[in-house]
């Protein structure tokens, strides 16, 4: 699958303001779809079949229609079954009516993205026979011999026993391995290479466009300054390193000096492999690839083994917890919201096994790093409170949200006008990116009306994390994890808001 022939699809660019008019025709012989993901819309051009339209008919051509409302970096893919995963993406620029707040001289886009020869369905159908069918990092014996040498028999043994009971693994990060990592469609060897010259800016506007890979991007010798999070302005941040959660977009800008090459290096968070790109003054340079770092082990304070239900949100009190087999419906969240003033990263529970660390050892970029340069809405207190707990069974490969799949629940019901406060619990051992269509989230990192705005927010194992949301758009929306295994098998809900004018978006605050 592609678009117009291409993995990715073409750029689309865009003036904030125009009223657009987008055509897509299907030449598959199955239904398919585009969803504009960010864009804020009408629900009806929304491109979520069974929610806002019907889908693509093979032989047909949809025409989507809305105003370009907002600027930045965005992207668009298939809503319908697992063609994402197939190569139905592309990325969105929409240039700004007002001149940015940041200068650079030149830019490009960055998608990355996962590549498997195996069709996604056979992927799923591996992934429910066994869960582990793709972890193809287990702990051997010899992995088992150096924990004796560094924790002592007893402990060793112990760690074995409680992973053993749970029938599950500290090496499963992501639930499917073996992919192929691209930058715009290229892998490492075909090398995707931006031009500068010595002394430009260079804006790179990032997309993570995979099915299930978050990537770990660094340039080693140049710093980046993060000056945008989801197509929204932040105040800039200088980082060596950041995270980008599937179905995030970071803009970066960077100032190489030296008339050299420089590696654009994208790990996988479970160090599975890497996408690489180059940076360079002339066409043909290259530079050295760095070597890949140590995959990472969960921990049993990632599966809220440890520390129970600590919520740094209000500062509740300590909570317990209990796992029973292998079901993930069972276990309490860490609320990091509120949490300032520690070394490591807010936004992980303490002592996790995927904390972030900056490879050579400076800045890694946190949500807490992250303030909105400009106040989207005003401040005020949230009308209500809905907890989203992120559940899931291994041992039956599904999803969930508050124990019960899409198939079986009921929508979100929201009024018009209200401002939800989400409470996000995350019971299991994988890290969902949230993405909440037609409606911006508010991401609460104790910056009250700095707060960062964003359509994705990544929630870790064993944390709870809280969010804002004007409903200010009516309609039916779409509401789930970015993972596409995650969302195809129940993690996934629709959101129905009631009330208001049938098309038109209102803000409020301002």
């Amino acid at each position: 699958m592609a678009i117009n022939g291409t993995i990715p699809g073409p750029v689309l660019r865009f003036k904030e303001g125009e009223p657009l008019t987008l055509n897509v025709t299907n030449t598959m012989t199955v239904d398919t779809s585009i969803h504009w993901h960010g864009l804020i819309l009408p629900y009806k051009q929304d491109g979520v079949p069974g929610i806002s339209f019907d889908g693509i008919k093979p032989g047909t051509t949809h025409s989507y229609k809305f105003p370009a409302q907002q600027s930045g970096t965005y992207w668009y893919h298939s809503h319908s079954g697992l063609q994402e995963q197939s190569g139905v993406y592309g990325a969105i620029v929409i240039e700004p009516k007002a001149p940015e707040p940041f200068r650079y001289d030149k830019e490009y886009v960055v998608v990355l993205s996962d590549w498997k020869d195996t069709k996604p369905e056979q992927v799923l159908a591996n992934l429910k026979k066994m869960s582990d069918y793709y972890n193809f990092s287990q702990r051997t014996v010899g992995d088992f011999f150096k924990d004796v040498s560094k924790k002592g028999f007893s402990a060793a043994m112990e760690d074995r026993k409680m992973w053993g009971e749970m029938r599950m693994t500290p090496t499963d990060i992501a639930d499917v391995s073996g992919y192929t990592f691209l930058v715009n469609g290229k892998n490492t060897n075909q090398n995707w290479t931006g031009l500068f010259k010595p002394g430009e800016r260079v804006r790179l506007r990032f997309v993570n466009a995979s099915a299930m890979t978050f990537f770990d991007v660094r340039i080693p010798g140049l710093k980046m300054t993060v000056v945008q999070s989801d197509g929204n302005n932040v105040w800039p941040v200088s980082v060596d390193e950041f995270r980008i959660a599937v179905a995030e977009t970071y803009d970066v800008i960077v100032r190489p000096e030296e008339n050299k090459a420089y590696t654009l290096f994208a790990e996988s968070m479970g160090r599975t492999g890497f996408a690489r790109g180059t940076l360079a003054p002339r066409v043909g340079m290259g530079a050295a690839v760095p070597a890949e770092r140590k995959r990472p082990l969960l921990s049993m304070t990632d599966m809220s083994m440890d520390h129970g239900g600590m919520d740094h949100g209000n500062m509740a009190g300590m909570g317990d917890s209990k796992m029973k087999g292998m079901d993930h419906s069972k276990m309490k969240g860490m609320d990091h919201s509120k949490m300032g003033g520690t070394k490591a990263d807010p936004f992980y529970a303490a002592g996790s096994g995927l904390m972030p660390k900056a490879a050579n050892g400076g800045k890694f970029l946190s949500y807490a790093d992250l303030k909105a340069l400009k106040p989207l809405y005003k401040v005020r207190k949230p009308t209500r409170e809905i907890t989203i707990r992120l559940t899931g069974n291994m041992e039956r490969y599904f999803w969930s949200i508050n124990d019960k799949k899409y198939s079986k629940a009921e929508p979100i019901r929201l009024k018009f006008g209200e401002r939800i406060r989400f409470k996000f619990v995350n019971e299991t051992m994988m890290t969902h990116p949230m993405h909440l269509h037609g409606m911006w989230t508010i991401l609460d990192t104790g910056a009250k009306k700095w707060n960062p705005i964003k359509h994705t927010v990544s929630i870790a194992p064993g944390t709870t994390v809280y969010t804002e949301t004007e409903v200010d758009a009516p309609g039916k929306w779409a509401f789930h994890c970015h993972l596409i295994y995650h969302m195809a098998t129940g993690m996934f809900r629709e959101v129905i808001v009631e009330g208001g004018p049938d098309s038109k978006q209102i803000k409020v605050g301002g």
